[in-house]
C-alpha cells in the first residue's frame, strides 16, 4: 500500500485544517495510507509521526490555525538536517510528502525533492507572495480580519480627527497592506517594494488635510522602509510639521487567528483533493496552487527560483484613489 505523510509548516494561516481535512479524507478514499506529521519539519527530523484517518480530522474544516502544529525549522537549511528528514521518511516507509506552506516551506519541500523524495506542495501563506498562485490559502480571511479591524479605526480617529497608522504583517512582500488598504480606503499605504519615508508621508498628510480631510489612516507593512513606530517618532519629534496627533495600532498576529472564510474553506479543499489527484497520476515536485480561478501547478523548482511581486494594476490604483 502507498504511504503518504502530510504536514503544515511555516506560519499558520486559516484554511490549512481544511487543507489537512480533503488531503486525509481524498487519501484514504483513494485506498493510500496516510499519516500526519506533528510540527512541521521539526516533527520531520525528529521522526515524529501518528496515523490519520477520516474522523481524525472531523470538525476541522471551520478551525483556524492548524491541529497538526507548525514551526519555522532552521535545522532543514543544513545538510544534516535534510538527511535526518530523509532518514525518517526512509524509517516510517513513506513513499510521498504533502507540504502545506508557504515560500519557506516550499523551498524545504524542493530541497527534498532534489535528494529524491517525492513531495507535493500545497500553497498556504497569508502574505500571497509564493509563485505559482494568485492566491493562497489564509490570505482571504486574513484580509477580512485586517478591513475589519481598519473600519473600526477609523470610526475613532474621524471622531477625534487623528492619523492612525496600522500596521499589518508583510515582512517582505506589501500583498496584504496594499489590499487591505485598498478596501478600506487608507490615505496612505507603506509597502516595501515602495520607498516611500515618513517626510513625504506627513506633506501628502498636510495636503490632504488642507484640502478639508480631518482624519487619516495609514497602512504600513511591517516590511516596510519605516515601520508604524518609526513614522510615528518621527511625527512626534517634528511638532512644527505634523500638525496631527498620530496612534499606532499593529495588529500582528490577530491577522492569522481565527475562523477562515468561505473561500478559504473552499480554495484549502480544492487544493488538498488536487494534491492527491495529481500523487495517483503521478505528478510529483510540483506545487498546487490557483491561477485565473483553476486549479494550477507549478514545478517546485520554478517556484523557488521567481519571485512574485505585487500588480502595478494594484498599485496604480492605490495611489490614484489615495487623494
Amino acid at each position: 500500500m502507498i504511504r503518504l505523510a502530510v504536514m503544515t509548516s511555516g506560519g499558520d494561516a486559516p484554511g490549512m485544517n481544511a487543507a489537512l481535512r480533503a488531503v486525509v479524507r481524498m487519501a484514504r478514499g483513494t485506498g493510500y495510507d496516510i499519516i500526519g506529521i506533528p510540527h512541521g519539519f521539526s516533527g520531520l527530523i525528529a521522526g515524529e509521526c501518528r496515523p490519520l484517518g477520516s474522523r481524525d480530522v472531523g470538525g476541522i474544516l471551520g478551525l483556524g490555525g492548524t491541529v497538526l502544529g507548525t514551526t519555522r525549522c532552521l535545522a532543514l537549511k543544513t545538510t544534516a538536517g535534510l538527511q535526518a528528514a530523509v532518514a525518517s521518511l526512509k524509517k516510517h516507509n513513506i513513499n510521498g510528502l504533502i507540504v502545506i506552506g508557504g515560500n519557506g516551506s516550499q523551498a524545504g519541500a524542493y530541497a527534498l525533492s532534489r535528494l529524491g523524495v517525492p513531495v507535493i506542495g500545497i500553497a498556504s501563506t497569508i502574505d500571497n507572495d509564493l509563485s505559482g498562485t494568485d492566491i493562497s490559502i489564509g490570505v482571504t480571511s486574513a484580509l477580512d480580519v485586517a478591513v475589519e479591524a481598519i473600519d473600526r479605526l477609523r470610526v475613532t480617529a474621524a471622531s477625534l480627527r487623528r492619523v492612525f497608522l496600522v500596521e499589518v504583517m508583510g515582512n517582505h512582500s506589501g500583498y496584504l497592506a496594499l489590499m487591505a488598504g485598498l478596501a478600506s480606503g487608507a490615505e496612505a499605504i507603506m509597502l516595501p517594494e515602495v520607498k516611500f519615508g515618513p517626510e513625504a508621508l506627513m506633506h501628502h498628510l498636510h495636503r490632504l488635510y488642507d484640502q478639508g480631510r480631518s482624519h487619516a489612516i495609514v497602512v504600513v507593512a511591517e516590511g516596510a522602509a519605516y515601520n508604524a513606530d518609526q513614522i510615528h517618532q518621527f511625527f512626534t519629534s517634528h511638532p512644527g510639521l505634523a500638525s496631527f496627533e498620530t496612534r499606532v495600532t499593529k495588529l500582528g498576529h490577530v491577522q492569522r487567528g481565527g475562523t477562515p472564510g468561505v473561500f478559504d474553506r473552499l480554495l484549502a479543499t480544492r487544493l488538498g483533493a488536487a494534491a492527491i489527484e495529481h500523487i495517483t497520476l503521478g505528478r510529483w515536485g510540483n506545487l498546487i496552487g490557483c491561477v485565473n480561478g483553476e486549479i494550477a501547478t507549478t514545478e517546485l523548482k520554478h517556484v523557488n527560483a521567481t519571485e512574485k511581486r505585487l500588480s502595478p494594476e494594484m498599485l496604480n490604483l492605490a495611489n490614484a484613489l489615495a487623494c
